[in-house]
């Protein structure tokens, strides 16, 4: 694989190499015309993928123009809404090209959600506390993700307190009663940690991510996966 374009609005005209801190230049520029980088991309390379991690009101068009120039899209774009992933899965349909929307690139935050699935049909108390280091959306992807997958399994969780209002009790996602605290605190890693519990025992799934480097294995398996496909898939855990 090579690198055969960057768009972005930001650094315009700066080589793509040496913004990525590689020990050369890959002498490809920045450029803020989508259409022009795709144009190009396509009168040299037999094969390319367009990777998107644009924003959620811009990725509809964005898989359209790939599409237009016969690329598959890989989209990593976290709180893309359902209705827009819907919309890119009739337009991949019809047009017969392939595209991956993927909440998260990390295999081991996947590996971390595959676990809670199995844990929840066990355990009748779960609680997730994740850490980042500066402010952000909350509660994050991952644990709006975690939720999602454990619940409508048939399970209500921590029935002895599922409807208090206690603002430190943290956010009741769902309607199966899954709480979620988030911490902001300078220094710590990412990290998501999800709490079973049953009397006598206490089960807890922990990931960290220390490095953004964590994405990239994630992120070649979908490249890799994503020419092969004829339609959209949501979620980069169907391929592991």
């Amino acid at each position: 694989m090579e690198v055969a374009g960057a768009v972005d609005t930001y650094l315009i005209g700066e080589d793509i190499g040496k913004v990525c801190n590689m020990e050369e230049a890959l002498e490809i520029p920045i450029i803020n015309d989508l259409t022009m980088v795709l144009g190009s991309i396509s009168q040299t390379k037999a094969t390319a993928v367009v990777v998107d991690f644009t924003d959620p009101s811009t990725v509809y068009d964005n898989v359209k123009q790939a599409t237009a120039f016969g690329m598959n899209s890989v989209v990593y774009v976290p709180r893309i809404k359902l209705e827009t992933v819907s919309a890119l899965s009739a337009f991949c349909e019809k047009a017969s090209m392939g595209c991956l929307v993927t909440p998260t690139l990390s295999i081991g935050s996947i590996l971390l959600q595959q676990a809670a699935i199995s844990a929840s049909f066990h355990y009748n108390n779960v609680e997730i506390v994740e850490s980042r280091a500066t402010a952000g959306d909350f509660p994050s992807q991952d644990a709006v993700q975690i939720a999602n997958n454990i619940s409508n399994l048939g399970q209500i969780y921590n029935r002895d307190d599922i409807s208090t209002d206690i603002q430190a009790r943290g956010q009741v996602l769902g309607e199966d009663g899954v709480r979620v605290h988030s911490m902001v605190l300078p220094g710590l890693p990412s990290s998501t940690t999800v709490y079973f519990s049953r009397p006598g025992e206490v089960y807890t799934l922990k990931h960290e991510v220390t490095d953004v480097q964590c994405l990239m294995p994630g992120l070649i398996l979908a490249i890799r996966k994503v020419v092969r496909l004829k339609n959209l898939v949501y979620g980069l855990e169907k391929f592991l």
